[in-house]
């Protein structure tokens, strides 16, 4: 794999147990990186943190919960000293349904993972990073945040905002060395899929011209470089990994 150098950096990955998290946490160690998995899954998180090892711990917390995400911060700046990067993965597919089908309930369920939960971390976070004066964010968001799948109004909603959120605060941080960037990229082969029907795999399958899902390494390396010192002068950006689904 090509280098990144993460020597040094704390980084917090929401949702690190599996998936996407899981490689990115993966990937910032092999980069010189200790990381500090924030999960619902207590236990799953702690299997994931003995596996990569290297220092890694877990944390298991609700994170569109301020106070939980307070205590968590708090818990790893004891144990790690600070925190250098924050990366929003933690997501949920929501069950496929029309929106007129789609609960209210339901509704907020996903965005209260997939939005609320970005903007409580970063709420936690950046203050810490305003204070060190250095930090890097990178939230996950999907190529259904531009475009909007059918039957998952919700989750593109929800992703959609991500963007936005991010666009903001890269603003609000622009005169900091702090970069906000986000991610958008077509579904992998992960446990998400569990939550979704086999029809809507099929769909988001048929719009991705390079005809297959993306690899949880390849966003992961990308995401390497947007959470290291050498990003710079990016931010507020949206990085494509959508296989060439997204042009734009």
């Amino acid at each position: 794999m090509n280098k990144i150098d993460l020597s040094g950096r704390v980084a917090v990955v929401t949702g690190g147990a599996q998936g996407f998290g899981r490689a990115i946490t993966e990937r910032f160690v092999g980069s010189g990186a200790r990381v500090a998995i924030w999960d619902m899954d207590q236990v799953f998180a702690q299997r994931t943190a003995n596996e990569v090892g290297n220092g890694t711990k877990s944390y298991g917390l609700d994170v569109s919960d301020l106070a939980a995400v307070e205590k968590a911060r708090d818990a790893t700046i004891k144990d790690f000293g600070k925190i250098d990067i924050l990366v929003n993965n933690a997501g949920i597919a929501g069950v496929n349904a029309t929106v007129w089908d789609t609960t209210v309930e339901e509704w907020r369920r996903v965005m209260r993972v997939n939005l609320d939960g970005p903007f409580v971390c970063s709420k936690a976070i950046v203050p810490h990073m305003i204070a060190q004066k250095y930090g890097r964010i990178v939230n996950i968001a999907s190529i259904a945040g531009k475009e909007g799948n059918p039957n998952a109004a919700h989750y593109s909603a929800s992703k959609a905002g991500v963007i936005a959120l991010t666009k903001s605060l890269g603003k609000e941080l622009a005169s900091y060395d702090i970069a906000v960037n986000a991610v958008t990229p077509a579904a992998a082969k992960t446990a998400i899929f569990d939550q979704i029907t086999q029809q809507h795999i099929d769909f988001m399958l048929s719009k991705i011209p390079r005809a297959r899902f993306v690899k949880v390494e390849e966003l992961a390396a990308m995401v390497a470089w947007m959470a290291s010192e050498d990003n710079s002068f990016t931010t507020g950006a949206v990085f494509d990994i959508s296989g060439g689904r997204a042009t734009y």
